[in-house]
């Protein structure tokens, strides 16, 4: 098969996912043949380093041989069960694995598919909570400026990423929102840690005001993926475990693509504090199963669990559920990535590729049409403007980021942008050359794109 037939073919009958599908009449999709550790590679034989991790889920290689082993042996002991009224030794080990290394008091397990989904339960958990424990006046999330946290309308609500969420607002509930600590915005000479400390004010003032009505305020810690990787200090976060608990009100740590190694601890709310903070409930899903399969957890407390511990007849059970909860070949995956973490070192291990990352890109620093290089662990970005002193942006129209892609695609580079930000996020596989690489091309196609 050649790379064009699969095109013709995919284009027939195919929807793609967060894509202009008349884009692809210039742009077709990038039919692949097959992975092998950082390496996709098509019906050609053109190879891309997939420096995005196949968006996010991709953490230790495409045909990972040790992954490939788990789920191959689970396929010969059972592939499927639902989890209402059964369970299967995966799901338990799996269950046991992650209350291990989440953050101290998140006891229970309760699983999904997707992270939408793990957001969905994490809201209607908290929410059934505060009714089951005589607070039914609790009905309002709090969510941060630029913050994603899905596409499932729930998930969808407390997002404030106006290209996913503008068209859908009138099926949407309402949020109420605070500043995003988003150190990009920062004074000049202020340091990370001082604006985040000082964009708390805003979410401090919204629970004084609203606590009584709140069910849970809603972040993604250190990292606004979607939001084209705008990163902030963990004090914000341990300002806001502080004040959550003040106001007797949940937090939810949507850590889905910060958690599992990304921003240099396995997951981010460890760096809050001295020894990090626990949330009420933490969304996990994306590197999970390192890509491999469908999976999602939302974690929560015995205290919580317990408001939903009664006879039949009164009727608080958590009825949410999914066909595949907890699925078998998932969670085998998944316990094997797991594996990985322990024989690898590599929460150890990524602090040198991030220490890498940072030095390839160093030269982009003093780059006239790049305002910032920043990193939060093995997350890189690189944000282009149309002027570097005045920080004015491209028009959005102009798609330069595009061009940033397309110029990668010609150099063994996948690197899908965020609008006009360039990042790195790769599998923790790849090689300090390798990396260099990536940060060689993406310096070429910044001089493209903003030389036209």
């Amino acid at each position: 098969m050649t790379n064009q037939e699969l095109v013709d073919r995919d284009l027939e009958v195919l929807w793609h996912p967060c894509t202009q599908m008349k884009d692809t009449r210039n742009l077709p999709p990038v039919p692949m043949r097959r992975g092998e550790g950082v390496w996709l590679e098509d019906f050609e034989g053109n190879r891309y380093i997939d420096a995005v991790s196949s968006w996010w889920v991709n953490i230790f290689g495409h045909a990972n041989p040790d992954i490939n082993a788990a789920v191959k042996r689970q396929l010969d002991t059972i592939e499927h069960v639902m989890l209402a009224g059964f369970t299967h030794e995966p799901a338990v080990e799996l269950a046991e694995r992650l209350v291990g290394v989440t953050p101290p008091g998140l006891d229970k397990v309760f699983y999904s598919d997707n992270g939408s989904a793990a957001v969905e339960v994490a809201l209607k958990m908290s929410f059934h909570y505060w009714r089951n424990t005589g607070h039914g006046e609790k009905t309002r999330f709090i969510n941060l400026t630029n913050s994603y946290h899905g596409e499932t309308l729930g998930a969808l609500a407390v997002g404030d990423v106006s290209l996913y969420k503008k068209t859908y607002e009138p099926l949407l509930l309402k949020p109420l929102t605070a500043r995003s600590p988003d150190c990009f915005h920062r004074e000049p000479g202020v340091s990370w840690a001082e604006h985040s400390r000082a964009c708390f004010a805003e979410m401090e003032a919204l629970l004084a005001e609203h606590a009584d009505q709140t069910c849970a305020v809603i972040v993604e810690p250190l990292l606004q993926c979607a939001g084209h990787m705008r990163m902030y200090d963990p004090v914000y976060l341990e300002l806001l475990r502080e004040a959550c608990s003040r106001y007797n009100v949940h937090l939810i740590a949507d850590e889905i693509a910060t958690g599992f190694g990304r921003t240099g601890t396995m997951f981010a709310c460890e760096q809050a504090g001295p020894s990090g903070i626990t949330p009420d409930f933490m969304c996990l899903s994306k590197g999970i199963t390192a890509g491999y399969l469908p999976l999602s957890v939302t974690l929560t407390s015995d205290r919580v669990y317990d408001a939903f511990y009664d006879d039949y007849e009164n009727l608080t059970a958590f009825l949410h559920s999914h066909s595949y909860t907890g699925n078998p070949l998932a969670c085998a995956a998944a316990i094997a990535t797991l594996d990985q973490f322990e024989q690898r070192g590599q929460v150890e291990a990524n602090r040198a590729l991030a220490a890498r990352m940072r030095i390839a890109t160093a030269p982009l620093v003093d780059h006239p049409n790049v305002a910032e290089v920043r990193q939060t662990g093995m997350v890189l970005a690189i944000e282009m403007v149309a002027d570097k002193a005045t920080g004015t942006p491209f028009d959005w129209r102009e798609r330069r980021g595009l061009q940033v892609y397309r110029h990668g695609l010609t150099r063994e580079a996948l690197l899908r942008p965020l609008g006009d930000t360039i990042y790195f996020m790769p599998p923790y596989v790849i090689t300090p050359e390798q990396i260099d690489h990536l940060a060689t091309v993406a310096a070429e196609g910044i001089d493209r794109a903003v030389s036209t």
